[in-house]
């Protein structure tokens, strides 16, 4: 089963957003806390129900972070930019030290995770220690480093040769999890972060995006390594 429910209150796609959800309920809190107050309901103290949100929709809000603090989600994770920012300005990570701040003169028990422009493990720990947070949420960054959580992976000190080879494993670590159930493509956003930062590396590049299978993306990647060994 599942460990937990986390509801999302914090998307910018203005598709989804323009419906009232995600983003869109910071501007409607009845619903907002309709919505906790359901799902806390059908849990029913099974799993814990937890809430990921931005600091507010066109300017820093504090007011809305008392709120979702009020419902009582047992995790609160706070984008830490506002929603018309989207991620075109550098996350405020020092305004989570205020919501760390609230959460402590509220004496609440909702452990406060934090999110925005973190790239690396060493990273995440610094802004967790600096803001006085739980824990760090990554996103973006993963797909800079898909083997960040490892720690000791650095894809940029890696030679051509090695970067395939980490594509292949890649692969199919992917199809041992997902199978036949997940779209190929959906993998291939991958591949250029692995054919990148080297000679040839934008033909390959262009070559590995137009890949519809694995037998197709071996095949790219062995004519790529034949030609680096001639």
């Amino acid at each position: 089963g599942f460990d937990g429910i986390d509801l999302n209150m914090g998307c910018p796609a203005s598709g989804v957003m323009q419906k009232g959800a995600c983003s869109g309920l910071i501007n409607n809190r009845p619903l907002a806390k309709e919505i906790i107050d359901a799902t806390k309901e059908g849990a029913a103290g099974i799993i814990p129900v937890s809430v990921k949100t931005r600091l507010g929709f066109r300017a820093i809000d504090f007011s809305w972070i008392t709120f979702v603090l009020e419902q009582k989600p047992a995790v609160l994770t706070v984008h830490a930019r506002t929603v018309s920012e989207m991620s075109k300005v550098p996350a405020h990570w020092d305004k989570l030290k205020t919501v760390v701040d609230m959460r402590n003169a509220m004496q609440s028990t909702t452990l406060i995770i934090g999110n925005g422009d973190v790239k690396s493990l060493s990273d995440a720990k610094q802004k967790v220690a600096e803001v006085g947070a739980d824990g760090a949420m990554i996103g973006r960054g993963i797909f800079d480093n898909p083997f960040l959580f490892s720690g000791n992976i650095v894809l940029s000190d890696k030679t051509p040769e090695e970067k395939m080879h980490l594509l292949l494993e890649h692969m199919r670590l992917w199809q041992d999890t997902w199978g036949n159930t997940k779209h190929f493509p959906i993998l291939r956003k991958f591949f250029k972060v692995y054919a990148n930062g080297f000679p040839g590396a934008q033909e390959l590049r262009m070559q590995l995006m137009e890949t519809q299978s694995p037998e197709e993306t071996e095949q790219i990647v062995a004519s790529f390594l034949q030609a680096l060994y001639s």
